[in-house]
């Protein structure tokens, strides 16, 4: 009985327990209307998220300090937390700035309490928007998405969840197993891991204007939104043959923080100096449908390798497509090795044999070595409710890192919503920051369409 009740957490689910990498996942959606309060702890009570174990579960720890899931009865109104008043007494902050604020004191200063299972939904009353918490150790941001969207449904058949496409389980991982590629899967994977060992022992990035580091996951926070169409995305792609969303994405990356260290830095950068930034890349091989079988709810969680992708300072005069071509010519190679699959099983493996600790002091090093994180999950491409309302976006942070600028881009109903969290004290103007971003996208869909004229 004792072995159904406690099961034992991950490997990496145990990572993401530990005081340095301790992560939790904060997610805003905002309604056009009032959110019928009345009608949540329902809509919760015949929701997924009551359905798999680990959110009916409380995290314990053993004699020795190993992590278990054990199963408790859930008390709903324990996780529903009802804030009615305005989040600023200036009537000229906006419901978006309001929320933008919340999350970011959420990010540094509000652990999720361990006597309940790991979750909370925090309901803004007045700016007519629902903030869900989940502990990181539950599951990646994909999994994560998939719970969340459970509690929604299609505008044009409200008895159906909204849905997401399936993961591309192979988008950094060869295709292709010929002689000539399997040469080039051994060459890059053996560079960018040294490349990794590196980075955790002694090499780091350049400091900037950017630049984070020890302890600086400690210090307060504030966030801003950088807001992308898509479709100006997919035009700047179709410019850039064979190109995807992640190499505009990168591009952006490039060119955007490139304008910010030139506003900001009191001498230029060397041409071509590079900014190295950390990802989680997702390995799991099921499709997100498969959620609904719940029997199927250990095979999700967590499963990503963790890589590096550098971006390039440059100057003014770059074409703006060239940030795309680079950040392309990158990826690909990127694709080419095995490099996420290495770091995640050596991961599972010096957590197994020496513990979740030094796994954390690894991953510590690598990111304090680092200037940014960015993530980039997908959203439904048609716009939904919830509990009856339409939902007007979906934005997503997580926990300080010792990065000072951490980036979450989710998509949803034809836009993409990045969360640009920063250390206020590196970055005190995150809004200068996300209108670089912007303003980046906006020239390279300017020269896209110069390039490639309407017929």
């Amino acid at each position: 009985m004792a072995a159904e009740i406690d099961e034992p957490v991950t490997p990496a689910g145990r990572l993401f327990l530990q005081p340095q990498i301790d992560q939790v996942i904060n997610c805003a959606m905002a309604s056009e209307h009032e959110i019928p309060l009345d009608s949540i702890k329902p809509e919760i009570q015949n929701s997924l998220l009551l359905v798999h174990p680990k959110f009916r579960s409380l995290m314990v720890r053993d004699s020795v300090g190993r992590e278990y899931w054990r199963r408790t009865e859930v008390d709903v109104d324990r996780h529903l937390i009802f804030i009615h008043r305005r989040l600023s007494e200036d009537p000229s902050v906006s419901d978006e700035d309001a929320v933008n604020d919340y999350l970011a004191d959420l990010s540094n200063s509000s652990p999720l309490p361990a006597d309940k299972p790991l979750w909370e939904i925090h309901i803004l009353v007045a700016h007519k928007s629902a903030v869900f918490r989940v502990h990181h150790a539950l599951g990646d941001g994909v999994y994560l998405m998939a719970m969340l969207l459970s509690f929604c449904r299609r505008i044009d058949d409200p008895s159906q969840t909204p849905s997401i496409r399936g993961v591309d389980t192979s988008s950094f991982m060869p295709r292709r197993w010929t002689v000539p590629t399997l040469v080039k899967i051994v060459w890059f994977t053996v560079i960018y891991v040294l490349e990794i060992a590196l980075r955790i022992l002694w090499r780091r990035d350049r400091r900037t204007a950017v630049s984070g580091g020890d302890g600086v996951e400690l210090w307060p926070r504030k966030l801003a939104t950088a807001r992308f169409r898509l479709d100006d995305m997919k035009t700047v792609k179709r410019a850039v043959p064979n190109s995807t969303i992640n190499d505009v994405l990168f591009g952006i990356l490039s060119s955007g923080i490139s304008r910010y260290l030139n506003i900001r830095s009191s001498k230029a950068l060397k041409e071509g100096e590079r900014i190295t930034g950390a990802t989680m890349v997702n390995l799991r091989q099921q499709y997100l449908s498969s959620l609904k079988d719940h029997h199927a709810s250990t095979q999700h969680g967590n499963r990503f390798g963790v890589i590096l992708l550098p971006i390039y300072y440059h100057g003014h005069g770059l074409n703006p497509l060239d940030s795309v071509k680079r950040a392309k010519a990158m990826i690909d190679k990127k694709k080419l090795s095995l490099e996420a699959l290495f770091t995640y099983v050596v991961s599972l493996l010096v957590t197994c044999f020496f513990g979740a600790k030094l796994t954390s002091i690894i991953d510590y090093r690598i990111f304090c070595n680092t200037t940014f994180t960015i993530s980039n999950v997908a959203g439904p491409e048609e716009k939904m409710t919830l509990v009856g309302n339409v939902v007007k976006y979906i934005r997503a942070t997580s926990s300080s890192l010792p990065h000072a600028i951490t980036m979450h881009m989710v998509s949803y109903a034809g836009y993409a919503d990045m969360q640009i969290l920063v250390a206020k004290d590196v970055i005190p103007d995150p809004k200068v920051l996300a209108k670089c971003f912007e303003d980046a996208l906006a020239e390279m869909k300017e020269a896209a369409e110069s390039s490639c004229p309407k017929s």
